[in-house]
């Protein structure tokens, strides 16, 4: 087997991924400390044709060295809104018809494998902070919460872990 050289893998330009359709997913990074997660959260949103990115509370924007650094480019083609406060972008997002779900571990939590994205519904995922998760405030308002299983002595993944897990199988479940 011979790796495939990048000119071969027939990339998009950013012009034609902002023409593209995309999937209709939109991300919301609630006070996302690491510059690192953020820019992965952009190239996994790249990788899958998510719709938009919210960033908000203490989570920085582009343009950023530490987010460009992991985002490769992808904070120019991902659509980005930063919003102070993370309860108005989940309110907003219901009025415009978004499901929005805080990816949370949670009393009456939907486990990941359990979850089946209805068809022509539009989604829209919370990742919460480093350390604290998603705001208690952020998860009452919520139309629900995911939670990935885990088997091991950890209770929680890395955030741009979480993301890379939850936007694929929203992927992989809606195309």
């Amino acid at each position: 087997m011979r790796k495939l050289k990048v000119e071969e893998l027939n990339r998009i330009s950013v012009e034609e991924f902002k023409n593209a359709e995309k999937m209709p997913l939109v991300v919301v990074l609630d006070n996302v400390r690491s510059q690192n997660n953020i820019g992965s959260v952009f190239r996994t949103s790249d990788a899958f044709v998510v719709e938009k990115i919210f960033l908000c509370g203490i989570t920085s924007t582009p343009p950023n060295a530490d987010i460009h650094k992991t985002a490769l480019g992808a904070e120019f083609s991902v659509d980005w809104e930063y919003e102070q406060d993370t309860c108005n972008v989940v309110r907003r997002l219901q009025t415009e018809g978004y499901h929005v779900l805080a990816i949370e571990q949670v009393e009456h939590s939907i486990k990941l494998p359990d979850f089946v994205p209805a068809d022509d519904e539009k989604y829209a995922v919370v990742f919460g902070n480093e350390v604290k998760g998603v705001q208690q405030s952020v998860v009452d308002l919520c139309d629900g919460c995911i939670e990935i299983p885990q088997f091991g002595t950890k209770h929680s993944l890395n955030v741009s872990i979480t993301a890379g897990i939850i936007i694929w199988e929203f992927f992989r479940k809606m195309k």
